[in-house]
């Protein structure tokens, strides 16, 4: 009987709050819901749309611009290697009249 009193005596010391329950009712206009609901699951339709035609139209500058960049560096590049043939083709010229005359003589 003491264990039975004092376990109903802890429960009570150990009581849980009660969480006070409202029902609530949510009123809405379906035509703005609907338009809400159409914008948010499908990429939208006015300032959603224009903002991913923004997005999409900075990207593909971005890209252009990463693509200049590159053409522009293989340019340097091919032109560099042109330079260096000219100067193989002229050493190249050289060596031969040296080894021409040479054996003339």
């Amino acid at each position: 009987m003491f264990r039975l009193t004092t376990a109903r005596i802890a429960s009570k010391a150990v009581a849980r709050p009660t969480i006070a329950r409202i029902p609530v009712m949510a009123y809405s206009d379906s035509a703005v819901d609907s338009k809400v609901s159409q914008h948010s699951l499908s990429g939208g339709s006015g300032s959603g749309d224009s903002f991913s035609k923004r997005e999409k139209a900075q990207e593909e500058m971005y890209v252009r611009q990463a693509e200049r960049e590159k053409l522009q560096a293989l340019r340097a590049k091919l032109q560099k290697q042109r330079e260096h043939l000219d100067e193989l083709d002229k050493h190249i010229e050289e060596y031969t009249r040296e080894h021409q005359s040479n054996d003339k003589k």
